[in-house]
């Protein structure tokens, strides 16, 4: 049986514990979260591709509404093929970004949030800056084509080793209502890992991180799965954090409901029950594993 052992790190007292207060069952139940996390895209889901460049995955019917909408886009066997190769970086976003647009006013591209990721090839497991852009668009884009995504998972624990989770709002657009972690959000196109992790601390949890060091990078994890919207595929960025004494979260910006600081028994119960969301019960898993896990 694999257990979670813990990083050599100056926050590991409070992550230590936290894991402790644990029985060995509930913590090979995280293990085993990151063993199912990547899961095969359902047989009925079409390859979209442009080019030689593999971009995502849809089911038919989304192919169908894409061929119809987008120009040189057509199915072609078991797959999706966008010929657009030739186009510039903007050019494809401006096309992709006007047929989604026209799907979203058919009331087939759902969530829409007005906020642009960028997808680039490069960047399958670490986004940089140097990275070339293949196109930018609208984030509900992202699960409606299956294109993989970014995102900014923080833990954040108090020093006597309990964890402030979030519950989202009622309102959200995707898993409204369930607990998320301490912050957690996507990772806009032209923002930095760590833009992206400051600006969700303070926007859902009113934490001001003065400096990037403050936060444990535990590596990146992903995920995928089949969603109502589409296909999920997302690299989550995990972060521990160690909150200061007697903090209190506040939510900035309406998209958590509320804030409880729970104990791991608690945290435990909650995903059994699944009441979190499957990517922040899978970051909680991350940031328990050390980068050397004892058999």
């Amino acid at each position: 049986m694999t257990l979670f052992s813990l990083a050599p790190t100056a926050q590991a007292p409070c992550i230590s514990k936290f894991a402790h207060a644990m029985s060995a069952a509930q913590r090979q139940a995280l293990a085993d979260l990151q063993s199912t996390a990547r899961q095969n895209p359902p047989l009925d889901y079409l390859a979209l591709r442009c080019g030689a460049q593999h971009l995502g995955y849809l089911p038919r019917t989304h192919a169908v509404w894409l061929a119809s909408a987008l120009d040189d886009c057509h199915l072609e066997r078991a797959q999706v093929v966008w010929n657009a190769l030739h186009l510039t970086a903007s050019r494809r976003s401006a096309k992709l970004q006007a047929a989604l647009a026209d799907l979203r006013d058919q009331g087939r591209v759902a969530a829409w949030r007005h906020e642009e990721f960028s997808f680039s090839a490069e960047a399958s497991v670490q986004p940089q800056a140097t990275f070339a852009e293949f196109f930018r668009i609208e984030r509900a884009g992202f699960r409606f084509l299956g294109l993989p995504s970014h995102a900014v998972h923080i833990n954040g624990f108090t020093p006597d080793g309990a964890m402030w989770c979030g519950l989202r709002s009622a309102v959200k657009a995707t898993d409204p209502g369930l607990w998320d972690n301490f912050t957690a959000g996507g990772l806009a196109a032209s923002e930095s890992l760590a833009q992206c992790a400051a600006r969700e601390l303070w926007e859902e949890a009113g934490f001001k991180l003065r400096h990037s060091s403050l936060l444990d990078d535990v590596g990146p994890v992903r995920i995928s799965r089949p969603t109502p919207s589409g296909w999920h595929d997302e690299v989550l960025h995990v972060y521990n954090l160690q909150l200061p004494l007697g903090f209190v979260p506040c939510n900035q910006d309406g998209e958590v409901q509320a804030f409880a600081c729970l104990s791991a028994p608690e945290v435990m119960a909650q995903i059994e029950a699944q009441q979190f969301t499957a990517d922040a019960a899978l970051a909680i898993a991350q940031g328990l594993k050390a980068s050397d896990t004892p058999s």
